[in-house]
């Protein structure tokens, strides 16, 4: 019967389920959520008038910082932008999170920079576990001959010998206490007698670096000097006196001489547009003082053993030019890029004259023939070389000389002087002297930099003919490498152990230097600007990703004060290069690495020259199919988002979207009446307002005057931040001023971002803000 039941059941369940399902409505789709609304903020019109032309500026409120009114609607409409931004990038929180792990695991676990051998001890600095900021700290190199691994023991402690072998100098833990959260040092110099360290700290509530000095013997602060707003410091007497510059209120140089006694006034400048710099010779015997002006430039020698003999004037130029001077048993060494016999020079140039020399103005004599082949990009002494930074067309070179040098007054060939070549690796893009502060030391430290590789720190010893990279991050392996101990990787560190001699035919090897041209390439090309000057264009992709026409690029590019464009190789990036990406660098007028007369044609009333350079670079990456035509991103940093925000204006087409890093973006309203203080390297480089032709070149490059009304604009991401000398109002203003004039299009948002910390000193950040703007570029182009 129970079976019975159960068969009957069964069919009658079975006509249910088909009548339910016959009775069943399928739920209508979702239409997909309304993007979100981009801020409005409120339009208060000004009217400026210069030079017989007016113009409006409706958000000139944003930059009025003593109004409160203005900086509460300030801090509304930057709260609507954080939440704007929020909205309009939620849909790749998972992808935000992804990349921030990658670009975190990639950041170089440095718990220790490489110590610097300076007299009887080794200096450098290390991260606590736990701590935002570093410690600064020393050893006694007689006593840690095999440095003591910067990961164990973490505090200095040698727990085999049951002793301390650790000096903590300063906690920048604790100096951000003393200032308001924040510990960004700018200057730092220990007393050549190792007894002091003088450094200034940026007290953000005041905007101005503060001097302090520390006891070193004893860890405490010194009642003496102390000083606010100082930019400059240098030790004399052997390091019972300082020699620091201070501005006033409105920014004019003092020159001061501080010890435990009462400071002394030993220069004051009393004009604007004034800059001083003080610098102590690399072997203490004296002090310079350089004074650049709008009309000349200066250089004043000072007795370090008697600072108040007074100065000697020992240098006088034109204006707006490099002068560095050097001291080697008796002689004067100036490198400068001063006009030479009356006639301006590209490059710099290396001379000298006897420090007792009593002719005036000084004989001094040229070094070098004059080699247009041979560019002598910067240099180093020690005791017993001379080394130098040299570039034949392209390509770097780091050569030593031995000194004394034996010269006539004509001056030599480079080869004459038996130079001896310092290995280096393929495609270096830069090289850079390290602290070096022992001068009696034959061992020479440079940073050598590529877009292949990550950065490698070298040690030459120019007597025994070695050299041994001291720390470089090896990505292979995920470790970074570090001579003065012990990594977590045995083969990597017994790797390390071994020094390399400078004639070894394998100096260039990959596997040396850590090179990942294995699976990147880096590629050159000369890329004709609007008026045929040759361009250099560097381009960089994955060997396993890249596809004729069909890959997303991002070009980077600067072309400012003479700057060096920076093309090291950056782990960050590492993501979208594995995801198929072209990494290009365009190397514009304006910027430096190719002479004056490169930076002089990009700048003031040429600056126009940088951003048709920058468009025709970008141009050529499509039209050689290096990248697909609608898959092209801009990218600048600072004055290198003028280039870019400018190169939007002139082809808004162009690209499909960029990010610009706390961006210049208004220039006239920047220049003609600055909120915050400007320098004369400002001014010369992007003009002077007062000037007509300068005003006019000024308005024609300005990211905010010239904004294209009814076009369609890229999708731009605006990152900026309230410690930044270019105003987060000027990235605002711009953001709200490209909205009301271009083509609303949701699908190419333009985006404001802000940070309140000093993201340089913080590696969380630093990872957080890259995958942010990472994710940013593949949500608009890759997706």
């Amino acid at each position: 019967m129970r079976h019975l039941l159960t068969a009957v059941r069964r069919p009658l369940l079975r006509h249910r389920a088909i009548l339910q399902r016959a009775n069943y409505k399928p739920q209508k789709t979702q239409p997909p959520p309304s993007p979100p609304s981009p801020p409005k903020p409120p339009k208060k019109p000004v009217t400026f008038s210069l030079h017989g032309e007016s113009w409006e500026d409706e958000y000139n409120w944003m930059s009025q910082l003593n109004d409160r009114v203005a900086m509460r609607h300030m801090d509304v409409y930057m709260e609507q932008e954080e939440k704007y931004t929020e909205a309009v990038m939620s849909d790749t929180e998972r992808l935000q999170s992804k990349l921030q792990s990658e670009i975190a695991s990639r950041l170089a676990a440095d718990l220790s920079t490489p110590p610097v051998r300076w007299g009887p001890w080794l200096y450098y600095r290390r991260v606590e576990e736990g701590k935002q900021y570093p410690v600064l700290c020393r050893r006694l190199a007689s006593l840690n001959e095999e440095f003591i691994s910067n990961k164990s023991p973490s505090a200095g402690f040698d727990f085999t010998s049951g002793r301390k072998i650790e000096q903590k100098l300063l906690d920048y833990n604790q100096e951000a206490e003393r200032f308001g959260g924040y510990a960004y040092e700018e200057l730092s110099e220990v007393s050549p007698d190792h007894r002091y360290l003088a450094y200034t700290m940026y007290d953000k509530d005041n905007d101005y670096f503060k001097l302090s000095v520390r006891d070193l013997n004893f860890g405490s602060l010194c009642n003496k000097p102390q000083a606010d707003r100082v930019s400059n410091i240098a030790w004399a007497k052997d390091g019972q006196a300082l020699l620091y510059v201070v501005t006033n209120d409105k920014k004019r140089p003092f020159s001061m001489l501080g010890s435990n006694d009462e400071d002394v006034l030993l220069l004051e400048e009393p004009q604007e547009n004034v800059h001083v710099n003080v610098r102590h010779t690399k072997d203490f015997c004296f002090l310079t003082v350089n004074v650049f002006s709008t009309q000349s430039s200066k250089v004043f020698l000072i007795n370090a053993a008697d600072p108040l003999a007074g100065m000697t004037l020992v240098w006088e130029c034109e204006a707006n030019v490099h002068c560095i001077i050097e001291h080697h048993q008796g002689y004067l060494y100036l490198f400068t890029d001063a006009a030479l016999l009356g006639q301006p020079v590209d490059h710099h140039y290396l001379l000298r004259c006897p420090v007792a020399s009593s002719c005036s103005p000084r004989n001094w004599e040229n070094i070098f023939v004059n080699d247009h082949e041979l560019i002598i990009e910067d240099i180093d002494f020690c005791n017993s070389h001379l080394l130098l930074i040299v570039r034949e067309e392209s390509k770097y070179g780091l050569y030593s000389v031995s000194l004394p040098l034996n010269i006539d007054k004509a001056g030599a060939h480079l080869r004459e002087l038996n130079p001896q070549k310092l290995p280096l690796p393929d495609h270096v893009s830069q090289i850079l002297p390290g602290p070096n502060y022992d001068f009696y030391s034959s061992t020479m430290r440079f940073t050598i930099i590529s877009p292949v590789m990550p950065d490698a720190v070298v040690d030459y010893d120019l007597l025994n003919g070695k050299w041994t990279i001291v720390q470089q991050q090896n990505l292979l392996y995920e470790r970074t490498r570090v001579l003065y101990g012990t990594t977590s990787s045995v083969s990597s560190s017994q790797k390390l152990s071994v020094s390399k001699n400078f004639s070894d035919n394998n100096a260039g090897d990959d596997s040396t230097w850590n090179d990942l041209s294995e699976y990147y390439a880096c590629e050159e090309y000369d890329v004709p600007s609007y008026d045929g000057v040759l361009v250099s264009l560097t381009i960089l992709y994955s060997r396993h990703r890249k596809k004729i026409g069909e890959n997303p690029g991002l070009l980077h590019g600067h072309g400012a004060y003479g700057e060096i464009l920076d093309k090291r190789w950056r782990n960050e990036l590492k993501s979208l290069l594995d995801r198929g990406w072209i990494i290009a660098y365009a190397d514009v007028r304006g910027g430096g690495g190719r002479g004056r007369k490169w930076h002089y044609d990009g700048r003031r009333t040429m600056k126009l020259n940088s951003v048709k350079d920058y468009i025709s670079c970008a141009k050529f990456l499509i039209e050689r199919e290096v990248v697909q035509e609608s898959k092209l991103a801009g990218w600048g940093y600072s004055a290198g988002g003028l280039l870019v925000a400018s190169a939007i204006n002139f082809c808004p087409d162009l690209f499909r979207a960029a990010i610009l890093k706390v961006p210049f973006l208004d220039p006239t309203n920047t220049l003609l009446l600055p909120v915050l203080p400007l320098t004369p390297d400002d001014y010369e480089e992007f003009g002077y307002p007062g000037d007509i032709e300068d005003f006019r070149a000024i308005r024609e490059c300005s990211p905010y005057d010239n904004i294209r009304k009814n076009a369609l604009y890229p999708a731009i991401l605006v990152t900026s931040s309230f410690s930044t000398r270019f105003g987060v109002w000027e990235a605002a203003k711009w953001v709200a001023r490209v909205r009301e004039y271009s083509i609303y299009d949701p699908s190419r948002p333009v985006l404001l971002n802000l940070t309140t910390d000093i993201v340089e000193e913080n590696r969380y950040l630093q990872s957080k803000e890259a995958a942010l703007e990472t994710a940013f570029l593949i949500k608009n182009i890759d997706s």
